[in-house]
């Protein structure tokens, strides 16, 4: 008899968590229908695998969302001896088109990353490259590495993990394969893939990948997921925006250690205040379900 009246309470907890994740879908779901724009949203609770998965295949520009790749080849690279993350490399400002290899720059006024610029024609190590490719988003960082690495490198890692859409064609402000629409593109699905199997250690290896949650950990950008969390919650992530686009991701850390991944992507939006509000509300709605789970 208690053995029975365990099962029916562990029965009955199983469906009533059920019913409360299927809520909140419904519910996010509403919100982002309700919105301007397309949206894309993956959300994983790496302890039990529960998730949320809404318009996860849909392709986006990747925006900035494709220096997270970056950095995964980078620490893959160095990790195989080809280079040291503390080697100094040159500071440039010219890099070639992936459409006919002509020459072009970055323009300051365009990039985040504007500190660097002052170091053109002078060295800085890979390691604060890649540092300032995440942290504030450096268009001239990303583009040096790229360089490094190469695109296709990139790409081949991408596939090897499982992320099959995931396109890093070429570095930023190519113009010229831009107008041709040779873009980078990513979807919500496989930037959770990225996301998770760094939190796990699963990539590179288990260093790589806590030196990696360091560096997304010192974001600056952070006024959509982490936006209405508590300060005590962590949370490891990469932005990206460009005209009617804005993206956020990474790995949520509870303070007790507890991990989920969520993944907001979206396109065709306007209005910077509403865009950033939705993502972060839906942040916050994901948040309040995981902690009273």
């Amino acid at each position: 008899m208690k053995k029975s009246f365990i099962l029916l309470i562990c029965f009955y907890g199983m469906i009533m968590a059920q019913s409360n994740i299927e809520k909140l879908t419904a519910e996010i779901k509403n919100k982002l229908d309700s919105a301007k724009g397309i949206y894309g949203l993956v959300y994983k609770d790496l302890q039990t695998g529960e998730n949320i998965f809404y318009n996860e295949k849909e392709n986006f520009h990747a925006a900035s969302t494709m220096k997270t790749p970056v950095m995964i080849e980078v620490f893959k690279q160095a990790e195989e001896g080809s280079f040291s993350l503390d080697d100094s490399i040159l500071v440039k400002n010219e890099f070639k088109s992936i459409v006919d290899s002509s020459l072009y720059m970055m323009d300051i006024s365009e990039d985040s990353g504007e500190n660097l610029y002052q170091f053109i024609g002078g060295k800085k190590t890979i390691r604060q490259l890649v540092y300032d490719m995440i942290t504030v988003s450096s268009n001239l960082a990303t583009n040096i590495l790229i360089d490094l690495v190469h695109a296709e490198n990139v790409m081949r890692t991408m596939k090897e993990i499982g992320a099959e859409n995931i396109k890093v064609l070429r570095g930023v402000e190519d113009i010229k394969a831009f107008e041709k629409d040779l873009n980078n593109t990513t979807d919500a699905f496989d930037l959770m893939l990225i996301f998770e199997k760094i939190a796990i250690g699963e990539i590179i290896s288990e260093k790589a990948c806590s030196e990696m949650i360091d560096i997304l950990l010192n974001q600056e950008f952070n006024s959509r997921i982490p936006a209405l969390l508590p300060s005590d919650v962590k949370v490891a992530h990469k932005t990206g925006s460009i005209t009617g686009i804005e993206h956020d991701g990474g790995i949520v850390i509870l303070p007790d250690g507890r991990k989920y991944i969520l993944i907001i992507l979206s396109k065709g939006i306007q209005g910077s205040k509403l865009k950033t509000n939705i993502q972060a509300e839906v942040s916050r709605m994901i948040y309040d379900y995981f902690m009273c789970d």
